[in-house]
């Protein structure tokens, strides 16, 4: 029997986008900036991901006076006697951010922030980053939702983490109502540290895709669950978009490092993510080169 090549070649399958993945730092770097521009080099060198994100908090406007003024739930993991003073400890300023981001362009690598409050949003809009994330905690910041819209020119990507399918709606339509909707990435998520597997509840991607994909940018994963395996099929489930915390060592002082991805860790999600992104593919041409040879020698008639 002759074999006779198929030369028409089959596209990619649709809907499979390279995946761009952000190592959120956060509050990781521990209140050193020095740190903070380590793990910027580890993430862009060793890891290979495509950004990553810090935090940006006004204390004293984002928390109550009892907030600021209680002593920090866990104290072994505290900065300071209460839990203001260990939030200020971790913050870094607005001229500390723009040295930050100076310092990702210098690299190649895109830098970005979480802004949990007016003042922090304005801050790091006049950085003007490519790319603002809205977190979970401040979804229904409307003010603060509707000032970015209005004032800010680049993407915004907001969590969807502790929030209703109602909330979802309400939010997405601010952003239609300002002609910004196409700029905004929204991220499935669950909120927890570490969220148990049964509670990742990825089909909520499919979900969002069918319910705002036509509507937003595009919809990705925030994922604060243990490995990695799950951020693969949050990929193939079409989140191009991987958002995981990212720390140097998961035993440092602090409440994030627990739930984040170790440098190699997270290199092996990159890696990973790479790799299903090139299979994720149809066959082009029905006998591919590579089985041509394990044909002839292995195919029986």
């Amino acid at each position: 029997m002759v074999f006779k090549k198929k030369t028409t070649k089959k596209a990619p399958a649709p809907g499979y986008k390279k995946p761009f993945v952000i190592a959120e730092i956060g509050c990781n770097h521990m209140g050193d900036i020095e740190t903070a521009k380590k793990m910027i080099q580890v993430a862009h060198a060793f890891c290979e991901a495509d950004a990553v994100k810090f935090q940006k908090r006004t204390n004293k406007e984002l928390l109550t006076p009892e907030e600021y003024n209680t002593p920090h739930p866990n104290p072994h993991n505290s900065y300071g006697p209460t839990y203001g003073a260990h939030r200020e400890f971790l913050e870094f300023t607005k001229d500390q951010h723009a040295q930050l981001k100076k310092f990702c362009e210098s690299l190649g690598i895109e830098y970005s922030t979480s802004v949990w409050d007016m003042t922090s949003a304005k801050e790091i809009a006049a950085l003007k980053p490519r790319m603002i994330k809205i977190p979970s905690a401040c979804n229904l910041k409307f003010d603060m939702l509707e000032y970015l819209a209005k004032h800010y020119k680049g993407e915004i990507h907001l969590s969807f983490g502790m929030t209703t399918q109602a909330e979802e709606k309400k939010i997405v339509n601010l952003f239609k109502k300002h002609g910004r909707a196409k700029d905004v990435v929204l991220y499935s998520c669950t909120s927890g540290y570490p969220v148990p597997f049964e509670d990742v509840a990825l089909l909520e991607i499919t979900r969002l895709k069918k319910t705002f994909g036509p509507i937003v940018k595009e919809i990705g994963f925030s994922g604060h669950h243990n490995g990695i395996s799950v951020d693969i099929a949050a990929y193939t489930l079409g989140a191009p978009i991987i958002e995981r915390h990212f720390t140097l060592n998961r035993t440092w002082k602090g409440t994030d490092h627990a739930a984040s991805l170790e440098p190699d860790g997270m290199r092996r999600l990159v890696r990973d993510l790479k790799a299903t992104h090139a299979a994720l593919t149809h066959k082009r041409e029905e006998i591919l080169d590579i089985e041509k040879v394990q044909r002839k020698k292995l195919k029986r008639f």
